[in-house]
């Protein structure tokens, strides 16, 4: 068997919504697949400055893809949390 190319393996889980979110950035820029896409997010998130490093305690349920709505008890802005 030839071996992969890229050997490790990620998981991830997401919600429908974000799910739909990563599914129509990957059509809009034509990209190959979902794998191909979910790279160039993080190629593209790891080279931007301003994001906010996760403190003591933060659980994996606070980070989503989405902004969160108005309204339903999340604060939108970590910082401040």
């Amino acid at each position: 068997m030839a071996e992969l190319e890229r050997p490790q393996r990620l998981q991830i889980m997401l919600t429908d919504e974000e799910l739909a979110a990563l599914e129509n950035w990957r059509f809009e820029k034509r990209m190959p697949s979902r794998s191909a896409a979910v790279r160039e997010l993080l190629r593209r998130g790891l080279a931007s400055d301003g994001f906010l490093t996760a403190e003591a305690g933060v659980k994996s349920q606070d980070f989503g893809v989405l902004a969160p709505e108005i309204g339903n008890g999340e604060n939108p802005d970590r910082s401040k949390a």
